[in-house]
């Protein structure tokens, strides 16, 4: 779910979805142990509303198809509907119909659920788990919370770079002139994390983003960037056109191990550290649906749901959830990796973006 998502499962389309999902071979809470105390009085009560509509959740974007068929299974008596209209658009859209809502959850890159809180549109809810988050992943009432997060890489097709970059630093070598394909941080969620990654990586605060926007510069300068790129390009990344690709982890494991590269692929965590986008979800305020929305949101944050997310290549929000060792061994390690604080780096977005244009377009 990156911003400015172009992709829409229409509503039609979701219903039908959702509801083979539901058909799928059952393995029902009431023929195993509760996944957390009260988890089956809860499904009662929700089974009382028969569905859930879950928004903006797509079901090729952090293996949330996994999650819809699980919790199918789980809860054959409640209907999952889902849609994919992008984090910007779902929270205008909620904004226009929230005297009458006609979803029950929100989901977002994390910045567009402090815009949703802060406009008023969201019910507090702690989740499953949700006391094993740190502070900077949720709102301390439960409006917003984080679900997963995605760390900035380095994302390399060896067959068409000369030789890997392992650090920021290294992207600036004579080597990889005119190889490099990054996101714009005025359109998307990607390049801002990208812009942040870099300013820390080079001694910049939350308050002097000056670190990053000399490294952009020095980046551009070089001649090494190819181009940037208002939404993300995996297709072609896919198909052998960019070199060196500097995005969320995600994208790189996927065309790894899904989309056919394999070893032609490399995904590295850069040497100086790197930022995680924190995903957030927010049940909705006056949800017509209250009590499956809180069925679905604590599946989402059980130990369960999170590991479904680690499967999809996202890490998980909630620390020390058991992730098996075949899916941990197709993840990235990171030297050091911080969660994106969405308060302070909100307030300096504007700062970041017109920086970056200055450093990176002169302009």
């Amino acid at each position: 779910m990156r911003l400015n998502r172009r992709s829409l499962i229409a509503g039609a389309t979701a219903m039908v979805a959702s509801r083979a999902v539901a058909q799928q071979p059952s393995q029902a809470v009431g023929d195993t142990p509760e996944l957390y105390p009260g988890e089956r009085d809860l499904y009662e009560r929700a089974s009382r509303e028969g569905m859930v509509v879950s928004n903006n959740t797509g079901p090729t974007w952090a293996n949330w198809n996994a999650l819809f068929g699980a919790f199918g299974r789980r809860y054959p008596n409640v209907n999952l509907v889902y849609n994919d209209v992008g984090s910007g658009v779902a929270v205008n859209a909620l904004d226009r119909t929230r005297n009458r809502p006609q979803i029950d959850t929100i989901y977002y890159f994390g910045a567009n659920g402090v815009d949703a809180q802060r406009r008023g549109l969201l019910a507090p809810f702690r989740p499953v788990n949700f006391d094993r988050l740190p502070g900077v992943a949720k709102h301390p009432e439960g409006e917003w919370f984080t679900i997963h997060q995605l760390e900035t890489v380095i994302i390399v097709n060896k067959k068409l770079a000369r030789g890997i970059p392992r650090s920021f630093a290294d992207l600036l070598a004579p080597d990889y002139r005119g190889a490099v394909v990054y996101l714009d941080p005025r359109t998307t969620g990607v390049g801002q994390v990208l812009t942040w990654a870099a300013n820390f990586a080079h001694g910049g605060t939350y308050e002097n983003l000056q670190p990053g926007f000399d490294y952009i510069q020095r980046l551009h300068r070089s001649g090494n960037v190819l181009r940037v790129m208002g939404t993300t390009p995996y297709a072609q990344f896919v198909r052998g056109e960019i070199p060196i690709w500097v995005n969320f982890v995600n994208d790189g494991l996927r065309a790894k191990f899904v989309d056919g590269m394999g070893d032609d692929v490399e995904v590295i965590s850069p040497a100086e550290g790197t930022i995680a986008a924190p995903y957030t979800i927010s049940l909705v305020r006056n949800a017509p649906r209250p009590d499956a929305g809180r069925l679905w949101l604590n599946f989402i944050m059980s130990n369960a749901g999170q590991q479904l997310f680690a499967e999809g290549f996202v890490t998980p929000s909630v620390p020390g959830v058991p992730i098996p060792e075949a899916v941990q061994a197709r993840l990235v390690r990171h030297a050091k990796s911080e969660l994106l604080d969405l308060g302070r780096s909100a307030a300096q977005l504007q700062a970041l973006q017109q920086g970056w244009a200055r450093a990176a377009l002169g302009s």
